[in-house]
């Protein structure tokens, strides 16, 4: 199934810069225990870096979609 695109191209890119920010301050800004690689809240803010990634690279947000988003036709 194919999505049309509702986030303009500058909004994509925004989504891609923030989601590595977001997965390198989740995996490597949020250091666990001693001996133990992270934390459940890094892990989570990692996820959610990961999802910012994959909408931008996509150009389709299912949140964007379900309230109506779109982008204007050329």
């Amino acid at each position: 199934m194919f999505y049309r695109k509702n986030l303009p191209g500058w909004e994509r890119a925004m989504r891609t810069i923030g989601g590595v920010v977001l997965v390198a301050y989740g995996l490597l800004g949020m250091p666990g225990l001693p001996g133990m690689p992270g934390t459940m809240a890094g892990y989570l803010i990692a996820g959610t870096g990961v999802v910012a990634i994959l909408t931008g690279f996509f150009g389709f947000c299912p949140m964007c979609a379900m309230v109506g988003r779109r982008l204007p036709s050329p």
